[in-house]
């Protein structure tokens, strides 16, 4: 046990805080000795913090119950305990960009779900498979920041992982204009039904800023370090709408492509089902064997039967058909808490572990 770096959760009571509990749950690297939320929950065992609000399928973890929950604003505190943290603290964007800063200053790399540092210039934002050597930019981060290992690594938005990696996938096709419509989870806003019952039977045509995230955020994953910085592609356009669905996990998304190569189906299908990325090559502990699978069936992926697909880290890809307007068209799935949030920071840490950025203090 002494051998696993310890990890400190920032916000480790909310959904994605607990996401992060219960997937870290005899993780082979990581241990979570500290948790810390707001004033409010300091002082008390994670168990009495969190009360009846654990919305989790599986139990609480046993280890973590009896863990007394630390004032998140206390950074040093905090800090001294741990080797890294994962951020999913609720708060302003500034003040999630100064308390994430504040933790890395104090030589504590800080892996991030949270979108506030996700334009930052220095700051990667990385889908492991995607855009691993984004990763390099922390050297510039850290002489900007004064720090020799502390550092911010963010992930990218739920909503992209669905067809962000499918574009990746056939790149070689030339993606050149995107349409794309997310169906997205109630569990992306942090709610269950039993806290949104407003939400049954019902669909709410807006999401605030999920869809300048959709169309921006897969540019930056596809940018190119220039003078210590990330500087977004700028060969594919993309336009999104985003729907909130009654469904509690699980972002779908139907998207419409434009190539200036023209592939046929099986191509577009035999690039799907071969990709793959460091993640796989390194054996990451939290890696899908095969992050994206092309599913024949007319009536897949389906939320119900494939959310879970690779313990929620792989990617489901259906009805690839030619399109009257554009060229092709397909159904992306992926789970927006695992993949697309607690999960998709977890494998940013393993890789950040295996290139040397995390280590013990």
């Amino acid at each position: 046990m002494s051998e696993k770096l310890k990890v400190g959760i920032l916000g480790g009571t909310g959904m994605v805080g607990q996401r992060f509990i219960s997937l870290l749950e005899n993780h082979p690297w990581f241990e979570v000795t500290t948790i810390a939320a707001s004033p409010r929950s300091a002082g008390q065992k994670y168990v009495d913090a969190v009360g009846d609000r654990w919305k989790m399928d599986t139990p609480m973890p046993e280890a973590v119950k009896n863990i007394i929950v630390k004032n998140v604003n206390e950074v040093e505190e905090v800090a001294s305990e741990v080797d890294f943290v994962f951020s999913a603290v609720d708060m302003s964007k500034e003040e999630i960009k100064a308390i994430e800063e504040a933790y890395a200053k104090t030589e504590t790399p800080v892996v991030s779900n949270n979108s506030a540092h996700r334009w930052t210039p220095d700051v990667p934002m990385v889908v492991p498979e995607i855009n691993p050597q984004h990763m390099q930019v922390i050297d510039f981060q850290k002489k900007r920041l004064g720090t020799t290992r502390g550092f911010v690594a963010v992930k990218p938005n739920c909503s992209i992982q669905s067809y962000a990696p499918v574009l990746t996938a056939w790149k070689e096709f030339e993606p050149y204009e995107v349409v794309v419509t997310t169906y997205q989870a109630i569990s992306g806003a942090g709610k269950t039904f039993k806290d949104w019952p407003e939400m049954e039977h019902n669909i709410i045509p807006f999401i605030s800023g999920e869809e300048e995230k959709s169309e921006k955020e897969p540019l930056r994953i596809w940018g190119e370090i220039k003078d210590g910085v990330i500087v977004p592609a700028d060969d594919v356009k993309i336009t999104s709408q985003c729907i909130r669905v009654p469904v509690l996990n699980g972002h779908t998304a139907a998207v419409f492509v434009k190539f200036k190569k023209q592939p046929t189906k099986q191509q577009l299908i035999d690039a799907i089902n071969n990709f793959s990325g460091v993640p796989q090559e390194l054996n990451l502990p939290s890696a899908p064997k095969q992050f994206i699978r092309y599913m024949e069936e007319d009536n897949r992926p389906q939320v119900s039967l494939d959310v879970d697909y690779e313990h929620g880290m792989g990617v489901s890809v259906g009805r690839i058909r030619e399109d009257s307007i554009y060229d092709w068209k397909f159904v992306g799935l992926s789970h927006n808490t695992v993949r697309g949030a607690a999960g998709g920071a977890v494998l940013c840490a393993e890789l950040l572990k295996a290139q040397g950025y995390i280590t013990k203090k």
